[in-house]
């Protein structure tokens, strides 16, 4: 999680609606975002894989790797980065911040 002093945060989701490795998929101004609590953190990462162009958000958490149900492959949710083919470009990664039980994303990406 990243608070950027320059990033527009938007309201995502509240925290309550999260679920320990269970990721969530919100629109964000027409972008898709998987929106996940796991090992007491909360990341948002692209929700489409860079791979196949399907939906993380449907697909298993595990040790900060969310993996894509189709072929497979995983992103690990901090850099975006892929941890197991057949995906080899990362998918963007956003900055995330908690304020009470509200879960805020940029869209802007990390670095």
């Amino acid at each position: 999680m990243t608070d950027t002093a320059d990033a527009t945060y938007v309201r995502a989701c509240a925290l309550s609606e999260l679920e320990e490795d269970l990721p969530k998929r919100v629109e964000l101004g027409g972008t898709p975002v998987s929106v996940v609590l796991t090992q007491d953190e909360v990341f948002a990462i692209y929700d489409i894989c860079s791979h196949a162009n399907v939906s993380l958000s449907e697909g298993e958490v595990e040790d900060c790797q969310i993996e894509c149900w189709l072929h497979g492959s995983t992103f690990d949710l901090r850099t975006g980065k892929p941890s197991g083919m057949p995906a080899t470009r990362p998918v963007p990664v956003y900055p995330v911040k908690i304020e009470g039980d509200d879960v805020f994303v940029s869209l802007t990406q990390e670095s």
